[in-house]
């Protein structure tokens, strides 16, 4: 059985009225929810009116919340949306705050007038810096040293250290203790050390002196007499620059008038100042030995650390 008739929906007049004023309200409504979003979209600075009538964000604004470093900017492709930037470098103005058309100019341009260029110096940067015997030693860190020695062992054939003496550059001493050896004494070499048994009596152990005269001694010029024999009874090895020989200062012993490679200490205060040292039967002094050396040294120090300077130089 087919059915070939159509089927025809009779509206009245009324409820197409009812149809029409359904939709009305709704548009209002809607309408109503728009201009009520578009108000406090313009009260918090986001819109501004351009050619096509849509609205757009202020660029030198700020969204509420947003870092106070970052940059807002628009995005094209939803009007009322910010895309915030954090990698601004210039510093923004505070987040509540409606800056004027003078400080939109400014910004724009990105002129500072608080900024004053660098004052003139030399550039920073990675230099070469020489090693510590190519500039010229300064009196603070030179100190001159001497040790007076006894023996142990067999016949006293074995150094060790009894006393030690450390000065500075105007020559006042720094250190001066007598000290227990390692080893027991078996002679005390009063003829040239000067040590007697009474001396050792309330003396500074070995470890502990060595200690305190290591300390003395890092980072500073250290100024001798044959210095090598008093590092090595002290067990310690002072960087090569950083050590100054009178022994073997070739342009000291030409000033003195000799010849030879090495002098002695009492030959050369003697020809230089016309002084003698370690006379008499008490034996030597580490103090005047100490200092007569660092008064030897300055005699050629300027010479000397020209030579160095070139000698050492990288």
């Amino acid at each position: 059985m087919s059915f070939d008739s159509d089927i025809v929906l009779n509206i009245t007049p009324a409820e197409e009225s009812m149809q029409q004023e359904g939709l009305t309200r709704k548009q209002k409504k809607k309408e109503k929810w728009f201009n009520k979003k578009k108000q406090a979209l313009n009260k918090n600075g986001f819109l501004g009116k351009h050619k096509y009538g849509h609205s757009r964000p202020d660029l030198t604004s700020h969204q509420h919340g947003a870092p106070a470093n970052s940059s807002a900017t628009p995005d094209t492709h939803f009007p009322h949306r910010v895309s915030v930037s954090h990698c601004s470098s210039t510093p923004s103005a505070s987040l509540h705050q409606t800056p004027s058309a003078a400080d939109t100019v400014k910004e724009k341009t990105n002129v500072s007038t608080d900024t004053k260029p660098p004052p003139p110096g030399p550039s920073v940067g990675p230099t070469s810096c020489p090693p510590a015997a190519s500039r010229p030693a300064l009196p603070s860190k030179c100190v001159a040293l001497d040790c007076e020695m006894v023996g142990a062992g067999p016949k006293g054939s074995i150094n060790q250290l009894a006393r030690c003496s450390i000065v500075s550059y105007e020559g006042d001493v720094v250190y001066d203790k007598y000290i227990i050896p390692a080893l027991p004494v078996t002679d005390y070499r009063t003829r040239w050390s000067g040590i007697r048994r009474r001396d050792l009596v309330k003396a500074t152990p070995y470890d502990e002196a060595r200690k305190e005269i290591l300390k003395l001694l890092m980072g500073k010029v250290v100024i001798g007499h044959a210095i090598q024999n008093d590092l090595k009874i002290l067990g310690y090895t002072h960087p090569a620059a950083l050590t100054r020989d009178t022994s073997t200062m070739m342009i000291l012993n030409k000033k003195a008038g000799f010849t030879e490679r090495c002098v002695s200490l009492k030959r050369l205060t003697k020809a230089i100042f016309n002084r003698n040292i370690q006379t008499g039967r008490k034996g030597h002094c580490s103090v005047e030995d100490a200092k007569a050396s660092m008064e030897l040294y300055k005699v050629v120090e300027e010479e000397l650390e020209r030579s160095l300077e070139s000698k050492f130089k990288v």
